[in-house]
């Protein structure tokens, strides 16, 4: 089915860092490879060569730019992934999302924006207001 190659993928990466349960961090995390977030994170995430998991009992309020992102725990903010971003169940996102594919699971909430396309460079949010006012044109 549908995403079967790309989850082998994202399985098969190296494990480079865990937060495991009952762990708060706040700050700014950069990394390559994969990190698995199972506990709470708050401040800015670069991985734009990486892999963010999010486990099913996370609290992230972040800003997050990535390669790959899979959400099954609750994220608050901007996340902006340069190839794909799956929200599964029980996943909660709120707030931004920008990519170029998206996957979301039945059961997920999603509360927020989404921007898709590949005519836009990674990171950037908030430059959106003139390609708004390119749609609104369009409508």
């Amino acid at each position: 089915m549908f995403g079967e190659k790309d989850k082998k993928k994202v399985d098969s990466q190296q494990m480079n860092g865990f937060i495991g349960k009952g762990v708060t961090i706040t700050g700014k995390m950069e990394f390559e490879g994969s990190v698995r977030i199972d506990g709470n994170f708050n401040g800015d995430i670069d991985a734009v060569n990486g892999t963010l998991i999010i486990g099913e009992g996370a609290n992230l309020e972040a800003k997050a730019l990535i390669d790959t992102a899979i959400v099954s725990g609750e994220f608050k903010g901007d996340l902006e992934g340069k190839s794909r971003i799956e929200l599964r169940a029980p996943g909660k996102m709120y707030g931004n999302i920008k990519t170029t594919n998206l996957v979301i699971g039945e059961g997920v909430i999603f509360e927020g924006t989404c921007e898709m396309g590949s005519e836009k460079k990674a990171g950037s949010f908030g430059v959106a207001k003139e390609n708004e006012a390119k749609k609104m044109g369009v409508l």
